[in-house]
């Protein structure tokens, strides 16, 4: 029997933040260690496109991210490391896909959803500046899980919708030209918490609020002491349960350290003693890969052949699956 199949990626928008690092990466190396799975890992620079115009921001976000994943020790040798965009049968595959979707199906999707009636509350047209494609990111997404036939697609809440949509469009596929596709399912770890923001909302950079996954020692203490807060004073009892700081304090801390902050929250320890703990616990944990991160973002050519090998190992699957696919759907030669 063959290995079950995980596959994770991260979109190249911007600079990795502890949420990315607390939802995805550090959960994703682990994995990477598994030698009874096969896992895929991937910079989702097509996806960059559809947030970001700015080229110069997608080509360094692509290196920041790259860089985190192989610093906080993502095993390259065992998982399939790759650029989206090294792997032309991807794209090749979302046309594909995009005659099997249904454009009732996209009409539901979250994002597309979102934008419309944010335009309706501020009274523009439904579909102002909405893009295709905003509006076909499902159908890449279910590019990328297909195309390596993923069995789990480990992800958060807000993306369940999009696993499921992939998982349709594969069974809509299957009935037409016979079966081709895995069906995806989405993995939910209860266990890996959605990291609230600087300011209590989910961290998130779309929101601006999120703390940078290698900052120094210095600007980490400083965004740290930046997280909102109450008024409450020393000695008053706080709520551990609202309390940002907390929340980012159990991501990293052990059950015991978080029985006992949870007591010291009751006892009413000081916000800026909390926050000097928090900085202390995350800078331990995210210290011995910061050197190696800043040292491999000064070797572009170093995570570039990483890449190139990973896209081979990717293209070694994608080339031939994609040839069975163009002749399941009559795109063959005529001799």
């Amino acid at each position: 029997m063959s290995k079950q199949r995980i596959l994770t990626g991260i979109t190249t928008s911007g600079t990795p933040h502890l949420g990315n690092y607390v939802g995805a990466i550090r959960p994703a190396v682990e994995a990477s260690k598994n030698s009874d799975v096969e896992s895929f890992y991937f910079l989702a620079d097509y996806h960059a496109l559809i947030k970001c115009n700015d080229p110069d921001a997608v080509h360094r976000s692509t290196l920041e991210i790259a860089a985190s994943w192989i610093a906080l020790g993502l095993d390259t040798d065992k998982a399939v490391f790759y650029r989206q965009s090294d792997i032309p049968q991807i794209p090749e595959l979302m046309w594909l896909l995009n005659c099997m979707a249904a454009k009732g199906l996209m009409n539901r999707a979250h994002a597309y959803k979102a934008a419309v009636q944010d335009n309706e509350t501020a009274g523009e047209d439904a579909d102002f500046g909405v893009t295709m494609g905003l509006f076909s990111y499902p159908v890449l997404m279910a590019a990328d899980i297909l195309m390596f036939n993923a069995h789990q697609i480990p992800v958060g809440r807000d993306q369940i919708q999009h696993v499921e949509m992939a998982r349709d469009i594969a069974q809509r596929f299957n009935h037409h030209y016979g079966e081709h596709f895995a069906l995806p399912q989405a993995l939910v770890d209860d266990d890996v918490p959605l990291l609230q923001g600087l300011d209590g909302r989910k961290m998130s950079k779309s929101y601006g609020n999120t703390i940078p996954l290698f900052l120094t020692e210095k600007q980490l203490k400083k965004h740290i002491n930046k997280i909102k807060t109450n008024l409450l004073e020393p000695g008053e009892p706080k709520d551990a349960d609202s309390s940002s700081v907390f929340q980012i304090w159990q991501a990293f801390a052990t059950p015991e350290q978080i029985a006992e902050m949870r007591e010291e929250f009751a006892k009413g320890i000081a916000w800026g003693e909390a926050k000097k703990q928090l900085f202390e616990l995350v800078n331990a944990e995210l210290a011995p890969a910061r050197e190696r991160y800043e040292a491999l973002l000064n070797a572009p050519d170093e995570i570039e052949a990483i890449l190139q090998v990973g896209a081979e190992k990717a293209r070694a699957i994608s080339q031939p699956f994609m040839d069975e696919v163009r002749r399941a759907v009559g795109i063959r030669p005529l001799a």
